[in-house]
């Protein structure tokens, strides 16, 4: 007969020891268990992470199952896991996007360092680790994520002039390029360029998002002010090279959003190294390293590095992103889905900080 001791109280006090890598936390702090049900000697229960794509999951799951299994009068564990995307309370409390948890501007000092490359590589990894994903393109001046994504389809616009963002692999889209004629150059002042961030805000129907990741110009001009008054952010991701002349530039990006009070999620070196298809050699084109050494410098996380290939650049412009690609043998798509799992974690921990914030304050 089961050992009447084992109760869902015991069950916790066992737990809580245990420590998940991710966010140096132990399980009790993080509170993970829930729904824990203890029947007949078979313990069944819930582990609710609070982001996806976590490498420690399996581990955190086997941790759990030991320690409950050892315990007296335990027949059987029964085991699930689910994800439950913390929200951001700057984002969620926004009047424009009320149901979006966390808003993600990607940024870069300069343009041709890949930003919207890894916009989309960024917005489709978070969709395949099962988060509901929006991706609003932000670049004006240079539109480019609909022809990354693969998405000709326009928005529709409602009788109430409501904008209806079209959904490509599972994302729901908005950008500049559905509304220009081709070849059109956009030469507005800073006002129509506030009024054109409010629509894609408050008109588009965005609906319940995990994450809203918003692709923005290169340089610190004014949809960044824009954007940072209109909507609170999450965090910022800036993309750069190993180049020194780019990642001096990164910090001025960096420098803007502290100067905006925009938490900087972290730093992402594209173009980091090119491997030869052939010989398999590996050639530091723009120098490495410099990205890393970048972030301990300005006490940011450095978040990952890319690939300098012509397989993106193929891949972008037939408007299939990389990070598709569930093949474990795809560099590419591991890099991609990688940065995604740690823009994630980071978010989870600033949202955690701010939650614990807020508790103490209440207290």
């Amino acid at each position: 007969m089961p050992n009447s001791s084992v109760t869902e109280d015991v069950i916790f006090k066992a737990v809580a020891p245990l420590h998940d890598p991710r966010y140096g936390k132990d399980l009790g702090q993080l509170k993970y268990l829930q729904d824990v049900c203890i029947q007949n000697g078979n313990v069944d229960l819930t582990i609710v992470f609070p982001a996806p794509g976590s490498e420690t999951e399996k581990e955190v799951i086997s941790q759990v199952r030991k320690v409950i299994g050892a315990l007296p009068g335990v027949k059987e564990v029964n085991i699930s896991s689910r994800i439950d995307i913390s929200s951001s309370s700057s984002a969620s409390t926004s009047p424009l996007i009320p149901e979006v948890k966390n808003v993600i501007a990607v940024a870069s000092g300069k343009g041709g360092v890949g930003k919207s490359t890894v916009a989309a590589n960024l917005a489709t990894a978070m969709h395949a680790f099962g988060a509901k994903v929006g991706l609003m393109d932000a670049d004006v001046y240079g539109p480019s994520i609909p022809k990354l994504m693969g998405a000709t389809k326009p928005p529709e616009v409602t009788k109430d002039h409501k904008i209806i963002p079209p959904v490509m692999r599972g994302i729901k889209l908005i950008s500049m390029a559905y509304f220009l004629p081709k070849d059109d150059a956009v030469i507005w002042r800073g006002p129509m360029l506030h009024k054109m961030i409010q629509d894609f805000l408050g008109v588009a129907e965005w609906g319940a998002l995990d994450y809203l990741v918003i692709d923005l110009p290169p340089g610190t001009g004014d949809i960044q002010l824009s954007l940072c008054q209109t909507v609170p952010l999450t965090g910022a991701v800036v993309v750069s090279t190993p180049q020194d002349l780019a990642l001096e530039v990164a910090s001025k990006a960096i420098a803007m959003f502290r100067k905006l009070k925009t938490p900087v999620l972290g730093i992402v070196e594209n173009m980091s190294h090119f491997t030869c298809p052939h010989c398999g050699q590996r050639d530091d084109i723009f120098g490495h390293g410099g990205a890393i050494q970048a972030s301990s410098q300005l006490g940011y996380p450095f978040l990952g590095e890319i690939p300098l290939s012509s397989v993106i650049r193929e891949r972008s412009d037939r408007g299939e992103p990389v990070s598709l690609d569930k093949s474990s043998e795809s560099e590419y798509a591991r890099a991609f889905q990688e940065i995604a799992s740690n823009v994630a974690g980071e978010i989870a921990q600033a949202n955690m900080k701010a939650a614990s914030n807020i508790s103490i304050e209440i207290e």
